[in-house]
């Protein structure tokens, strides 16, 4: 059986208006209002996943939560990984269960997410204590043409994951917490 892959980029924006404008000129329709997504990093206390470049991942939402898995990053232009994901029907319990059997929290981020569909990729606004970015995951062709519609090029990618921006930033340095939450990086 062959493993998902997700393929994303990341684009970085001013503002979200500045994205939202960008991505609604593209035809793109809006699939799911903006909303507070709250995800929280796991690793084995020995250091396991890290040292697999593999991330476990607890997402709580207002109406929803997941649990994904996502493996090393395979080379390419794009960030391309293979990723499960389930939904759970109780986000802070499942996290209190993983905790319980040895996994504990790494990192945690904040961010506001309004989601958008464009041909077969989904476009995702997030803003995030560090900025605002626009995430497109899909096909390369499809995520290869909307970059051009958004007036982008490949070289304008940002393949990094949230925590390593965070790091990237020297916010981490800055701040008394080393989580990306909202009111921590201001």
């Amino acid at each position: 059986m062959n493993a998902p892959l997700e393929r994303e980029v990341k684009l970085r924006y001013s503002s979200p208006d500045e994205a939202r404008e960008a991505i609604l000129k593209t035809g793109a329709r809006l699939k799911h209002r903006r909303r507070l997504q709250q995800d929280c990093l796991l690793d084995a206390e020995d250091g396991t996943l890290n040292r697999q470049h593999s991330t476990l991942r607890v997402r709580v939402e207002p109406e929803r939560a997941t649990v994904t898995f996502k493996g090393p990053t395979i080379p390419s232009t794009m960030k391309l990984r293979e990723e499960l994901e389930t939904s759970v029907g109780d986000g802070p319990t499942v996290l209190k269960v993983l905790e319980r059997i040895g996994f504990a929290s790494v990192f945690r981020y904040e961010k506001y997410r309004e989601e958008f569909k464009h041909g077969d990729v989904m476009v995702a606004i997030d803003e995030t204590p560090i900025g605002t970015f626009v995430e497109l995951e899909g096909s390369t062709q499809g995520i290869e043409a909307l970059t051009v519609q958004l007036g982008r090029t490949a070289s304008d990618y940002v393949t990094e994951t949230y925590y390593e921006l965070f790091i990237q930033t020297g916010t981490a340095d800055t701040i008394a917490s080393s989580d990306m939450v909202f009111g921590s990086a201001t």
